[in-house]
């Protein structure tokens, strides 16, 4: 049986260089192609390298400094990548911020990271406004789908503060190439954050050497290329060992619909700098609509599909899936979450041929450290998360903390050690030696390797459930639910769900003698929560179960879903 990709070798020798130069390699090479579709527009690689340059050079004239945090706070769009190349051509760090975030929240991480700077998109600064003033922001940068052309100006005239349009901010600078001095294993690329199930949010550090090698791991997995860093910037090269065509995904020939969020760590890694550096047309969607989906799908002949279970699980019961043309597609990666093995077969019926593939990942490592074969002839198998990519290892350990690695099959922690591992959470010294030691990082994730070395997962991280693909932590919902006076226990799980993957669901105990409903609990919940986080069903219960230490028994109530899921 085959696993290994084909042709490739175990290890890879990794430039050491920071992360604009994915940018700058994929212009000079693939110039005037079309690096983004949206809403019609087209933006080609040298168009976006040079308008990121001169939001690099802005940035610089306007007085920030290497290292500086600059956060994006917006949605997929084509000012989002010039955006983020540009933070990092400066030298500055990026910090993704969730356009959704409750105000409480989005105050709290610009703090935490000390954020200079935000560029936040016109549907979501309200929220900026509201923060600004509680914040070490000394500039907003606002943009809208009104500056898709350089002409267009947004007008920030009215605004209190230090306001600026993002197009007017960007002209201020040039479209040249500056000198800075990066340290790619030192300096930071990304302070990416990750939901917290006890207390507020963590801040991942990610140095560029962290990215440039984890876009590399995958890209060449994918693509059967190895990197070749040139005074031109990165390229990637096909190596004499390869027969090219055992992989099915084609250097500068790929065209994908996106979803994937660029604010989390598989839409900055995976769905930006991952295709750039591969030379693919991107067609960006900022909502998931099935049926328009669809339709461009036909219309631009992707050659992949890429996101969460839920979009699949939507394409799948649409009308129009049948009915399109799309014989185009060449590869199907799912990843957020375990595709259901029913789905996977579903796929297969309508894409015969086509590779269907899952990966495994978390913010800690950057992005991911596991993937299934993606050559024709490798072997993938399904449920499962593949094996560990190029430089990557894994090992299942008790879950006492010790790091011995159990046999074949045995269920415990998932530990992943490799270059693509984050240097550490920001400022939180306990934190980062409770799941780092030697180099190994205790990913809270539970699972077990087969005889091949093929990871499949369990459980997740503590209680933690995905729906849509985000992350949703109990504790968070429950911690509300306590605040309510006619409560008097809680607990939050998540229930099986074919449409999403995994709905929060509460088991509430109510006090003697309170008189409640329960949509007045979930409202209770929902207007303090970000819209995917809320709690969408809620059942009254006699009493919620616990162990003899007092533990409320989660285990029993996901189980107690799945059996009325199957049934």
């Amino acid at each position: 049986m085959e696993f290994w990709p084909k042709g490739m070798p175990r290890t890879i020798d990794y430039p050491v260089i920071p992360v604009g130069e994915i940018i700058k390699g994929s212009a000079h090479r693939f110039g005037n192609k079309t690096a983004i579709i949206y809403k019609e527009k087209e933006f080609s690689y040298q168009s976006l390298y040079e308008e990121a340059l001169k939001f690099a050079n802005a940035l610089k004239d306007n007085g920030f400094k290497k290292g500086d945090v600059i956060a994006i706070h917006m949605p997929n769009c084509p000012q989002y990548a010039i955006a983020y190349y540009g933070i990092l051509l400066s030298g500055a760090t990026f910090s993704p911020a969730n356009p959704l975030l409750p105000p409480k929240d989005l105050a709290y991480q610009l703090n935490d990271c000390g954020a200079k700077a935000v560029v936040t998109w016109e549907q979501t600064a309200p929220n900026i406004k509201k923060v600004l003033l509680d914040t070490k922001l000394e500039l907003a940068i606002v943009t809208g789908d009104t500056e898709l052309t350089n002409e267009g100006i947004m007008d920030v005239s009215d605004e209190d503060g230090n306001w600026v349009s993002f197009n007017k901010f960007k002209e201020q600078g040039e479209a040249k190439e500056l000198t800075i001095d990066i340290n790619p294993k030192e300096d930071l690329a990304h302070i990416a954050y990750t939901g917290g199930t006890t207390g507020p949010s963590k801040g991942v550090l990610i140095s560029h050497y962290n990215v440039v090698v984890n876009v590399i791991q995958f890209n060449s997995w994918r693509s059967g290329h190895l990197p070749n860093a040139t005074e031109n910037g990165l390229m990637m090269e096909v190596p004499d060992s390869v027969n090219i065509d055992e992989y099915p995904s084609k250097m500068g020939k790929d065209r994908l619909i996106n979803l994937t969020p660029w604010f989390h760590a598989m839409g900055t890694v995976g769905y930006m700098n991952n295709p750039f550096l591969s030379g693919s047309t991107l067609i960006l969607h900022q909502r998931f609509d099935p049926g328009l989906y669809l339709q461009d799908a036909e219309k631009y002949k992707v050659t992949g599909m890429g996101g969460a279970p839920p979009i699949y699980v939507a394409l799948v019961r649409h009308p129009d899936f049948h009915k399109r043309d799309l014989s185009s597609i060449t590869t199907i990666s799912s990843g957020a979450a375990p595709l259901p093995v029913e789905l996977i077969h579903l796929l297969k019926n309508r894409f015969p041929g086509v590779i269907v593939n899952e990966g495994y990942g978390l913010t800690e490592v950057t992005m991911g450290a596991s993937s299934n074969p993606s050559f024709k002839s490798g072997v993938r198998k399904d449920g499962s998360v593949g094996i560990p990519v190029f430089d990557t290892e894994v090992k299942i350990c008790p879950l006492d903390g010790s790091f011995e690695a159990l046999p074949p099959r045995e269920e415990g922690e998932i530990c992943v050690k490799g270059p693509q591992v984050m240097r550490g959470y920001y400022n939180k010294p306990e934190e980062t030696a409770a799941v780092l030691k030697d180099g190994w990082l205790r990913t809270g994730d539970i699972g077990y390797m087969d005889e091949d070395g093929f990871i499949f997962i369990v459980d997740r991280k503590k209680d933690m459930l995905i729906y849509k693909g985000y992350n949703v932590y109990p504790r968070e919902l429950e911690e509300l639910l306590f605040k309510h006076p006619s409560v008097a226990n809680a607990a939050v799980v998540g229930k099986p769900d074919m449409e999403v993957g995994e709905i929060p669901k509460a088991y509430v105990v109510v006090k003697s003698g309170e008189q409640i409903t329960e949509q007045q609990l979930m409202d209770h919940v929902n207007e303090q929560v970000i819209p995917y986080k809320k709690i969408r069903e809620l059942e009254f219960v006699d009493e919620i179960p616990v162990s003899a230490a007092g533990k409320v028994l989660k285990r029993v109530l996901r189980d107690r879903e799945k059996s009325r899921s199957k049934a």
